[in-house]
């Protein structure tokens, strides 16, 4: 990712994440980035369903996302 997310770092004490609208319970949250700096991940807070988002090369200035 790129631009969006490093304008975030403060919000989070520096954890890198991404804004999710998970569809499936119509609710918001957020996937943060993992260990390895390979993806983001993170479940809807309403009904656990995991959500994974490769980073891939080039990124987005995208802040939020919707997954089903």
């Amino acid at each position: 990712m790129s631009t969006a997310e490093s304008t975030r770092d403060g919000a989070t004490g520096g954890r890198k994440w991404l804004g999710v609208h998970f569809r499936c319970c119509n609710t918001y949250g957020r996937l943060y980035r993992d260990a390895a700096g390979s993806q983001y991940t993170g479940r809807c807070p309403r009904c656990a369903v995991e959500v994974q988002v490769p980073i891939g090369e080039g990124g987005t200035d995208r802040r939020f996302f919707e997954a089903r």
